[in-house]
């Protein structure tokens, strides 16, 4: 049986808004499209685009500034737009500690994706290794910053 959730947290040394505010850069979202006048905010759709991936269509389901951003996406479904059956949640928690934060992620759904066992524990697997990618990403971008 697939695991239905994915959780990573990384410690950056910064205050959450600076943490949030690297999230809220379109190019944290795109990949390779162009950013140009795109907005992040609580009901955005953006699309990621990635030359050996392909396109990822993103809903932007809630914010709460410099502490939640929740997200849908259909991660095993390439260019299909967020659906029931298609797509996880995926929930950013900031919490700041001392000057540091805790960036929490957490992406769910992955028993309920209409697609055979194989594809969800791929689903499953792509994104455990991709979410450490992108937390240290993150990590090293916001914390370049601070130097």
């Amino acid at each position: 049986m697939v695991s239905d959730r994915i959780e990573r947290e990384i410690v950056i040394e910064a205050p959450a808004e600076q943490v949030w505010a690297a999230l809220l850069e379109p190019e944290f979202w795109l990949g390779e499209a162009d950013p140009t006048g795109v907005e992040v905010g609580e009901g955005s759709r953006l699309v990621s685009e990635h030359t050996e991936y392909g396109t990822f269509p993103q809903l932007i389901e809630k914010l709460d500034p410099h502490r939640y951003l929740a997200y849908r996406w259909a991660s095993a479904f390439p260019g299909e737009e967020p659906a029931a059956g298609n797509s996880t949640l995926v929930e950013f928690t900031l919490t700041e500690e001392s000057g540091t934060t805790r960036l929490r992620v957490v992406e769910s759904g992955f028993a309920a994706l209409a697609a055979s066992e194989e594809t969800r524990r791929g689903a499953v697997d792509d994104n455990t290794g991709g979410w450490e990618q992108v937390l240290d990403e993150v990590k090293q971008k916001v914390e370049k910053r601070q130097a």
